[in-house]
């Protein structure tokens, strides 16, 4: 069914593993996308004619570098003035890197925060006209499961999604008014090509781990997510704004 015909929606990090399946999704319900990652990113265009193909959808690769907030800004604003808005933006992109807190330079921490959170701020600015304009929008931010205290070596990625927790929350009360809602989600470990990298050297004692410790005994899948973002974007979810909703399997 496609429940969001006639959307235009914007996905940030949409080339890795949660951003595949959630581009997936959300062609196949019907909306035409704008698929952010990184410009130096080789499958992109590659990624977008595929999903286009398949779903029978506009879908368009957009490289463009998060870190710089000014750059990102721009670029989104005249993406919304010369396509008629957007009018959903899923803030999935994130920097992500596992170590003690005193091995991470400031350069470090700075960076995850500005990709993480602040360039969440920078796009919402973008978009945030053109859906006022349109009295109607969705704006979904990732935050996390590690919001929860529970994992040690993520300090800057951890803050940087206390932030977009913040954004979630005070956006939602700004931009309530004009129709437009604002909620995060905060996975758990999924299943992804991020995990295979940050945890290479013990995957098969991190994947223990978390089975012991969800209330679920098997592990979260990209499509679970998804799932829930698709429905958060959807007119099911009218109602439903300022929230963080979890999808970890119960920790």
């Amino acid at each position: 069914m496609a429940v969001l015909a006639g959307k235009t929606a914007l996905l940030t990090g949409a080339l890795g593993t949660l951003g595949q399946a959630q581009a997936r999704g959300l062609a196949a319900a019907g909306a035409r996308l704008f698929l952010l990652d990184r410009p130096e990113m080789q499958n992109g265009e590659s990624f977008a004619s595929e999903v286009a193909r398949e779903a029978k959808v506009d879908a368009t690769y957009m490289g463009q570098d998060l870190g710089d907030l000014a750059g990102s800004e721009a670029a989104v604003r005249k993406l919304a003035a010369e396509h008629g808005g957007i009018d959903i933006l899923i803030n999935n992109a994130a920097l992500i890197i596992n170590k003690p807190f005193e091995e991470f330079s400031l350069d470090e921490y700075e960076e995850q925060v500005r990709v993480n959170s602040s360039a969440a701020f920078a796009l919402a600015r973008a978009i945030a006209p053109a859906m006022k304009g349109k009295g109607y929008g969705k704006i979904v931010n990732f935050c996390s499961i590690t919001l929860n205290g529970r994992w040690d070596g993520y300090v800057p990625y951890v803050a940087s999604k206390g932030a977009m927790l913040g954004l979630t929350k005070s956006l939602a009360r700004e931009l309530g008014p004009h129709g437009i809602r604002v909620n995060a989600v905060s996975p758990g470990a999924v299943v992804s090509e991020a995990e295979k990298r940050v945890f290479a050297d013990k995957l098969e004692e991190y994947n223990r781990w978390v089975l012991e410790n969800q209330c679920l005994k098997t592990r979260i899948k990209p499509e679970d997510v998804a799932q829930l973002i698709l429905f958060l974007v959807s007119p099911a979810s009218d109602m439903i704004t300022g929230q963080n909703l979890s999808i970890d399997g119960g920790w």
